[in-house]
């Protein structure tokens, strides 16, 4: 088949006729979280290892959107203090960053925390924006490498600041009371051939949705088997070295009794271009970001299941103000205090964005001494 010109740039028309054969090799229907892992991450294509800007504070800059560190330099601060407190209990002097975007907060969690750090590991699949990070930690870079692959064995701290939300979901549709699974289709629209097509399935998401409306949802496998993995490579870290691990996970998402609520009915699938959001990820492919909200109880009870211990759940909010975020802005500049309020501000990130952490062994995080929802999972 002759792949129509989709775009002016080489790289995304690649995109599309990889995606192209791809459905073909899987029969002409291709299931969305295959779809959604070759649009962010297909070599040196997907949108999180071309070459395009991702992060920044405005449209300006030609970035598409702006995480915590890039908002406020007191939020890496502020998290030092929870993972110095996790090194200290874990007898460990390692921390590894998942996704590690702009490296702005593998910066600030290493201008923080010193020498209780002797090697900052980030895990990333992306070529341009380890260059960047490779720029932007130049005076750490004694104590910086880069791998795109778990080790069999892992001790120390793990961060992840928006990390889940960018893992591939499959998407689930209840239409007339039968549940279906949506997936991608190459259709006769020459200007935009990319379709949707559903596939009746014995899928069905982890708790019932009340209600015989229709009804849109994701399922959340890759990144419950990501932390599960997580889990074996830390006890595998612990037997060989007698030292363990926790990690924080930073994102934002809601518990299943709230994913699932029968009035989300359109699901939260969604994409970011330009700090503007579209729920249309059939267009523009490698262009924009894909990003789901995080079932937190699905990816805490594959940690639990793993043998990691949960050791806290609660709102960004709570988390760094339990960290210590205020103090340091009461004489900071006017700017300092506006951006880092927004990290904590209810309708902003502060109740949106959760964190979760997981340990090889049991103990109670600072992050979490007030207003754990643990409770909530």
């Amino acid at each position: 088949m002759t792949i129509p010109q989709l775009s002016n740039d080489p790289s995304q028309q690649a995109l599309y006729a990889l995606i192209n054969r791809q459905i073909a090799n899987a029969g002409g229907w291709l299931s969305f979280d295959r779809f959604m892992a070759l649009a962010l991450y297909a070599p040196g294509m997907g949108y999180y290892t071309n070459s395009l800007r991702k992060f920044g504070l405005t449209p300006e800059t030609g970035s598409d959107f702006a995480t915590a560190p890039e908002m406020s330099k007191h939020f890496g601060h502020t998290l030092a203090h929870q993972v110095a407190e996790a090194l200290q209990v874990t007898g460990t002097d390692e921390v590894w960053e998942f996704g590690a975007g702009s490296g702005a907060l593998a910066l600030q969690l290493l201008d923080s925390l010193g020498d209780s750090v002797k090697r900052y590991t980030i895990v990333d699949l992306s070529g341009s924006l380890r260059e960047r990070q490779q720029e932007t930690l130049k005076a750490h870079a004694h104590k910086v490498q880069w791998v795109d692959a778990l080790p069999e064995q892992l001790s120390g701290v793990v961060v992840g600041n928006e990390v889940l939300d960018a893992m591939p979901v499959q998407l689930l549709v209840r239409k007339g009371g039968v549940w279906h699974e949506r997936g991608v289709v190459w259709g006769t629209d020459a200007a935009s051939p990319l379709q949707w097509e559903d596939r009746v399935t014995d899928l069905r998401p982890p708790v019932e949705v009340m209600g015989e409306h229709d009804y849109l949802t994701e399922i959340h496998h890759q990144a419950e088997a990501f932390v599960a993995t997580l889990a074996d490579r830390f006890k595998a870290g612990e037997a060989a070295t007698g030292k363990g691990g926790a990690a924080f996970l930073i994102d934002y998402g809601f518990p299943e009794s709230e994913y699932f609520h029968p009035q989300r009915s359109m699901g939260t699938l969604m994409c970011h271009k330009l700090h503007k959001s579209d729920p249309d990820p059939l267009v523009d492919v490698g262009g924009k970001d894909i990003t789901a909200h995080v079932n937190f109880t699905g990816v805490a009870l594959a940690a639990q299941d793993a043998g990691l211990n949960v050791l806290g759940y609660t709102s960004q909010a709570h988390f760094l103000i339990n960290c210590g975020l205020l103090p340091p802005l009461v004489d900071a500049p006017l700017d300092e205090k506006t951006m880092a309020q927004k990290l904590i501000t209810e309708h902003e990130m502060g109740e949106l964005f959760k964190v979760v952490a997981f340990g090889t062994t049991e103990w109670e995080p600072m992050g979490f001494a007030q207003g754990d929802r643990t409770y909530a999972l």
